[in-house]
């Protein structure tokens, strides 16, 4: 049973980090450019806002996992560098993706 409620957060955590890259690629790529191109800071406010918690979000679940499944500090520490590269959470989603499969197997 411990695997399968690993497997769960695991799973929960990949979906909060696609959510998050997600949602910094359209702060950096949409509501930035709305920003300083046409003057309509309100949409950094509010996908700022949503990244933020997202965020949060990302960092918390990776200590969760780290501690679930065992994990040494350099791999919270990548998980960590992956929230601030753009595409790092997808990047790093490929190597969750492998780990999920091994504990549903």
């Amino acid at each position: 049973m411990i695997t399968n409620k690993s497997s769960k957060l695991l799973h929960r955590f990949r979906m909060i980090g696609i959510a998050e890259g997600i949602s910094f690629l359209v702060l950096l790529l949409i509501a930035m450019p709305l920003k300083y191109f046409f003057n309509f800071p309100e949409a950094v406010k509010v996908v700022g806002w949503a990244h933020g918690a997202l965020f949060v979000a990302f960092i918390y679940f990776a200590f969760e996992v780290m501690g679930s499944l065992k994990k040494n500090f350099f791999w919270f520490c990548k998980a960590f560098a992956a929230a601030f590269i753009p595409l790092g959470t997808f990047i790093f989603d490929r190597e969750l993706k492998k780990e999920e499969a091994l504990l549903v197997s």
